[in-house]
């Protein structure tokens, strides 16, 4: 019996040592996990004040000591994110605005970033746009990749409204996309948010080939200062690289479902939810036969995509 127990661990002991090695990483990745979700979830400010924990500065409280980023891009899988505040990132499209030239603009998300690991061409036209993060999915992937978050959830939703708010010079914007009617509907809300500027509601996001030609014709006849196309990714930012310039706008930015909550066709979350990074949930629960892959499959796809590249050593900035 002896000699068959030495036996059986020398043939076995090479594979012994692999599934240890393997429970340990395993564990190391379960551990790290919880320590990211933990960090984005609870080291917040707008959450300890919801949960009425008190005025504590975020220094104080869990993972009180994460790192802040550099101001440097920081790549989450193909796609190259700024890693701005909101004032950085408010500064930066308003300087675009008050001067000759043009900017795309862009906000990553999970989904984005999984469409361009699968479109080598859209991570391409995505390296011409200033790409803003939008949401926790790659708040999560810039801890994985880089050790430390964005400084600020850049979401279009939040951010175009706020920048508009923001600036006093009165702006010329333009919309284009969305379902026949929402775009009109938002211009309404618009005009109620922000009263200093001029909207114009440019087209729905269903015209043909054949209408395109004449939709950018009235686009650069316009001559907006900002032209915000809703038709979802990767559509809008392809749609843009490849015919908006400095003849159409200043500024040209992707706006995803922004038309649709302006107009109130689609409602957002609370805010409570808001402030503990779920309004993607309460948008699955909206929408789940359109919406159930992207976030169930889709957001899995995309923590494993970057856990394995952190883990293959892939370089993490560019």
């Amino acid at each position: 019996m002896r000699l068959t127990l030495k036996a059986c661990s020398a043939h076995s002991l090479k594979g012994g040592f692999a599934n240890i090695r393997l429970i340990r990483r395993s564990t190391a990745i379960a551990l790290y996990m919880l320590r990211v979700t933990s960090s984005l979830l609870f080291d917040r400010q707008d959450v300890h004040q919801l949960l009425g924990i008190g005025s504590y500065p975020v220094s104080t409280v869990a993972l009180k000591h994460r790192p802040q980023l550099q101001p440097d891009d920081l790549a989450i899988g193909p796609v190259i994110v700024s890693p701005l505040s909101r004032a950085e990132a408010l500064t930066a499209v308003q300087q675009a605005l008050a001067k000759p030239g043009h900017l795309k603009l862009a906000f990553a998300n999970s989904h984005l970033v999984n469409l361009a690991l699968d479109d080598s061409t859209y991570a391409g036209v995505l390296r011409r746009f200033l790409v803003l993060p939008d949401g926790i999915g790659v708040d999560l992937g810039a801890l994985i990749m880089h050790g430390r978050t964005f400084p600020a959830n850049l979401n279009g939703t939040d951010f175009i409204p706020a920048l508009l708010r923001a600036t006093a010079t009165p702006l010329r914007v333009g919309l284009v996309g969305a379902r026949p009617g929402v775009a009109e509907r938002a211009v309404i809300q618009l005009c109620r948010l922000a009263p200093q500027h001029r909207f114009v509601a440019c087209s729905h996001g269903f015209f043909s080939p054949e209408e395109e030609p004449q939709l950018l014709a009235r686009l650069e006849e316009g001559r907006f200062d900002l032209l915000l196309v809703a038709f979802g990714n990767p559509k809008q930012e392809l749609w843009i690289a490849e015919h908006l310039d400095q003849r159409h706008a200043r500024v040209a930015a992707g706006v995803g479902a922004l038309f649709d909550f302006m107009a109130r066709e689609v409602a957002r979350a609370p805010q409570w939810l808001r402030w503990l990074r779920l309004e993607w949930l309460f948008r699955l629960a909206q929408e789940p036969s359109r919406l159930w892959r992207r976030y169930m499959f889709g957001n899995l796809r995309f923590v494993g995509h970057l856990l394995m590249q952190k883990w293959r050593g892939t370089p993490r900035s560019r």
